[in-house]
């Protein structure tokens, strides 16, 4: 199964002009399809960070959702750096530019027909708010940083292509509430699972409340899930620290 990953791109973010909006929407919309994402990356408007990361996941043949950077205007290069990490020219794509010229007329021209230049060999991904659309190059696809445009166009990209991983991974968590422990007390039975069980995550997260609590997990493969958690539990009662079940 691939890897799902997120670019969130743009100076306006890094120096909180704008808050993100993208993160927790993408997070969502895999979840509901029963996908995971696998790393996220926020980034300014530097064309060199942009291209070597993109470059990378390219390579590592993971599925990646861009927001940001596809306009018209000089700091707009996501276009540029996905055709320099896929090695391949900028050019005129004729059905992108039908769309502008059909919304704008010649009002297009000269500058608004900028957005229809993609990486050659690129494909549309249809914008449902003013037809400018988004494009798609090696399972990566790049959509406006406006929340209403981009968050549709990535919906619509998991129900075209993606289909079938929807549900498919065996992927599952469980956690307990661990009372009154300090974290660090924690960490040796957190070590000792991940030995035994070298292919799931362990996580650890302290939490805020009248008392000190923290909630203690693996996640992964359900069975291997299922085996591990009366040795965590176990662990726990062992260390002096009384637990209760996690509800979600």
């Amino acid at each position: 199964m691939q890897n799902y990953g997120l670019y969130i791109i743009g100076d306006e973010i890094l120096s909180g002009r704008r808050q993100d909006a993208h993160l927790s929407k993408v997070i969502s919309l895999l979840n509901a399809r029963g996908l995971q994402l696998s790393w996220a990356h926020f980034l300014g408007d530097i064309p060199e960070q942009i291209t070597a990361l993109l470059k990378q996941s390219m390579a590592r043949g993971d599925i990646a959702f861009s927001f940001g950077g596809i306009g018209a205007t000089p700091d707009d290069y996501t276009r540029q750096c996905a055709a320099d990490a896929a090695g391949v020219p900028i050019t005129r794509h004729i059905e992108a530019e039908s769309f502008i010229l059909n919304r704008y007329g010649e009002a297009a021209h000269p500058k608004r027909v900028i957005m229809a230049d993609f990486p050659q060999g690129a494909d549309i991904i249809p914008n449902p708010v003013n037809q400018i659309a988004g494009f798609s190059l090696r399972e990566h696809y790049f959509v406006p940083g406006f929340p209403d445009m981009g968050h549709p166009m990535v919906e619509w990209v998991l129900d075209t292509y993606y289909q079938d991983q929807f549900n498919q991974q065996d992927f599952v968590e469980a956690s307990i509430i661990v009372n009154d422990a300090p974290e660090s007390d924690l960490i040796d039975l957190m070590n000792h699972l991940l030995s035994t069980y070298p292919t799931l995550k362990v996580f650890s997260l302290p939490k805020t409340s009248a008392r000190r609590i923290v909630e203690l997990g693996v996640k992964g493969k359900s069975a291997l899930v299922k085996q591990a958690m009366p040795e965590l539990k176990d662990g726990v009662t062992a260390l002096g620290y009384s637990w209760d079940e996690h509800e979600a």
